[in-house]
């Protein structure tokens, strides 16, 4: 029986043909679908094949089978989860099992008979990213079915997902739930992955991609094409490369290089090709090898490695539409204020849109970290992530509104939701031409203190506005964003690049540059991370990294001091937990600048040296600490985590503590006197230093800078200018020893009351 076994699965081919006739053949739906099972099961030489299929609410419903009892066909159902069944549908991928009725998730269902059958193998059934259902066979030996019993059931699989997609099978209204038949409004959750708030009408990024054919008639043509469209867009990414916006490099040059090693992918090239050779066409062979990287990436832990997938669905959509013949700009030409909605964009894509009317993104999956995101930040889109149901609820048309404050996505909403973020988007555009009309104003308080007023930064796009927002200068200029990008490790004339740009645009504005803070939820392609370290944040990352990493932290601080060459440089080190860690970088810092002087190169004309205060542990040495440092940052987002224990990630715990909580303010109130009466300068460069109410208790404290994101600015700087300090000081200090939970109520009323603009 072994030998018959692989003697027909060796030839699937001749199956996908014989499946082919029976769809396109007569009879009813459930005809066909019984006709299916037995030339499933035929070839297979299962004793039992069962076809599962998702209705509305998340129900698998048995459709047909060969093998169980009739009886149990549109009786047995089972949810997403419940059972070995119900388990291949959650996890998107084959479960193969050698004694089935022993698995912890077998669920025992005596209309269906299969208590007597050993062997499991199921697949599930996908579409458009989607399990629509599961493909099942079963023996009652105890074997392990064969990898090349595997690659058959997947491929079956395929041609069915085309079968129940089109409705050639089981309608498909009654297969799936889609609230927008009704064109009733709905509103969707999602995750901000860029601050925004957004009207437009829904764009789908593209058509949906649909397979035509997937049945090759002939292999050596199938093979052809696809060889033939791999060329074509390989071809076509060069030409990208090489346009003059691209000439000078930055950030979006580096995200295309990184795409580019993705489309010359050889292990992916390779699974296409097999899949042609197995009978199907070449644009199902393509989408079928991106249904299986998806489910299978999606599922990796490291969140910039399973973000790579949306590269991949860009470069599987261009390709199948060149192998289908749609080789024009398929991009909708946007007229009017729009929303995109999409699965994923890739970061080539993005920049093809009209950025006047391209005003939020909403996407069924990304990341903080994905490519796209990187550049959508940089050209001021908001985009809301992880929406789920954005394409099942939403039709091109639509009017769409998304809010990543709430974090929700609005479809079709109602006149009076409409009216409210017509007029908050009003709102908002106006108070920001007030603030770019005040950007040359100083931020001094009502009676007369100045509080210095820096901006964050990481992309070259961020530059311009120093200038738009009246930001005196970066103070904190996060080096790892080119690192995030790039497929490896950047050469020192592409750091120092950079670095130069920043200091070009910045002037006599001060730059401080962070050195690199990888690790954590910020992971580069070429440190692979180690999957067992259960606490990232807490783990190896930062400056961990860099002094085992020597050689790079000396290859960046090289670079930084090449870029500085004749003009002031200003570095400091993340992550520091000892005065030890920081006498050790600096060791590594003067190596450099020694060898500066024996390479002749010209030298900064100083060189500032300070540390992110990010671990509490520092602040128990913060006399010695002075003695090191010509500057101080508190970084107020990793600080604050570890201050209280509390993952900042976790939403359980998002409304546990408040940055406005008496132990903070006395916390952050003894660093700045510290620095202070040593004469150190110090900064506040976390995103607690960006909201207005956050801020004015800050500045009450004493914090006289602050470097805040470049929206921040305006908003900030017009509550330093209508606040008085003297007053504002003396609240802070009868609340800083309150034992409340918070004063944030009580500093809104003080806000309120002394009409203060928050």
């Amino acid at each position: 029986m072994a030998e018959q076994k692989f003697e027909q699965i060796s030839q699937p081919r001749l199956l996908l043909r014989r499946l082919h006739g029976v769809m396109a053949g007569d009879g009813s739906a459930q005809v066909r679908l019984d006709k299916l099972v037995r030339e499933i099961a035929q070839n297979m030489v299962a004793e039992v094949c069962s076809i599962y299929l998702t209705r509305a609410g998340g129900v698998l419903e048995l459709f047909a089978t060969e093998g169980l009892k009739e009886e149990a066909v549109h009786l047995t159902r089972l949810q997403i989860g419940e059972g070995l069944v119900g388990l291949v549908a959650e996890r998107g991928s084959p479960l193969n099992l050698t004694e089935a009725p022993k698995h912890p998730r077998f669920v025992f269902r005596p209309e269906t008979g299969e208590e007597i059958y050993h062997s499991f193998l199921g697949v599930p059934i996908l579409r458009t990213g989607r399990v629509v259902g599961v493909l099942v066979v079963q023996n009652v030996s105890s074997r392990e079915y064969k990898p090349e019993e595997v690659e058959a059931l997947q491929t079956i699989s395929m041609v069915l997902a085309e079968l129940v997609g089109s409705g050639g099978v089981v309608d498909k209204n009654e297969l799936s739930e889609d609230a927008s038949a009704s064109g009733s409004p709905i509103t969707l959750d999602g995750v901000k992955l860029s601050d925004g708030v957004a009207e437009g009408v829904a764009v789908f990024h593209q058509p949906q991609i649909v397979v035509t054919r997937t049945v090759a008639d002939s292999v050596e043509e199938e093979s052809i094409k696809l060889d033939d469209a791999l060329t074509t867009m390989q071809k076509h990414l060069e030409e990208m490369l090489s346009h003059p916006d691209l000439a000078h490099g930055g950030e979006h040059r580096e995200v295309l290089e990184t795409y580019r090693m993705f489309a010359y992918d050889r292990g992916w090239q390779r699974k296409m090709r097999e899949a042609v050779q197995q009978g199907l066409t070449a644009e199902a062979a393509v989408d079928r090898v991106q249904q299986e990287n998806r489910v299978r990436m999606a599922k990796i832990r490291d969140p910039y490695l399973r973000e790579r997938i949306n590269d991949f669905e860009e470069l599987t959509s261009r390709l199948i539409r060149i192998i289908q013949g749609n080789t024009g700009d398929e991009h909708e030409t946007l007229t009017k204020d729009s929303i995109l909605i999409t699965r994923s964009v890739g970061p080539a894509e993005l920049m093809d849109y009209d950025r006047t009317f391209l005003k939020g993104i909403v996407m069924e999956e990304g990341s903080s970290t994905a490519h796209v995101v990187i550049i959508a930040r940089a050209m001021g889109i908001a985009v809301l992530g992880r929406v789920a149901g954005a394409l099942q609820h939403t039709q091109s048309g639509d009017r769409v509104i998304i809010d990543t404050g709430s974090e929700h996505a609005y479809i079709r909403p109602g006149d009076d939701i409409v009216e409210t973020y017509r007029t908050t988007i009003k709102l908002r555009t106006r108070r920001l031409e007030e603030y770019a009309a005040e950007r040359n104003l100083d931020a001094i308080t009502r009676d007369g203190n100045r509080i210095t007023l820096l901006m964050n930064a990481g992309l070259l796009v961020d530059l311009p506005s120093l200038d738009s927002t009246g930001a005196e200068g970066i103070g904190l200029f996060r080096t790892e964003f080119q690192f995030m990008v790039a497929p490896a490790l950047p050469r020192v004339s592409e750091q120092e690049r950079i670095y130069r740009a920043a200091l070009d645009a910045a002037g006599d504005r001060q730059v401080v540059f962070r050195t690199l803070d990888i690790g954590g939820d910020k992971q580069v392609p070429f440190l692979p991370r180690d999957e067992n370290e259960e606490n990232p944040a807490m783990g190896w990352r930062a400056i961990r990294i860099a002094l085992d990493r020597p050689a790079l932290l000396r290859f960046q601080l090289r670079a930084m001091l090449y870029a500085a060459s004749g003009r002031p440089l200003h570095v400091m080190f993340p992550m520091i937990a000892e005065i030890a860690e920081l006498k050790r970088v600096k060791k590594i810092l003067a190596k450099e600048i020694e060898r500066l002087n024996q390479f002749n190169r010209i030298p900064p004309t100083e060189i500032k040296v300070g540390c992110m205060l990010e671990v509490p542990s520092l602040s128990w040495q913060l006399n010695l600490l002075m003695e090191e440092v010509d500057f101080l940052s508190i970084g107020t987002n990793d600080l604050m985590q570890f201050f209280f224990a509390c993952d900042r990630g976790n939403p359980r715990l998002g409304d546990r503590y408040d940055l406005l909580a008496p132990p903070v303010l006395s916390f952050l109130h003894n660093i700045i006197v510290t620095c202070d009466h040593a004469g150190v300068p110090v900064t506040l460069c976390g995103e607690m230093g960006g909201r207005p109410l956050e801020a004015l208790a800050l500045v009450g404290l004493g914090m006289k800078r602050l470097s805040i994101s470049p929206t921040a600015v305006g908003p900030v700087k017009r509550m330093i200018r209508s606040t008085n300090l003297e007053r504002l000081h003396a609240f802070m200090m009868m609340r800083m020893r309150s034992a409340q939970h918070s004063i944030r109520d009580s500093l809104i009323d003080f806000a309120r009351d002394h009409n203060i603009k928050l």
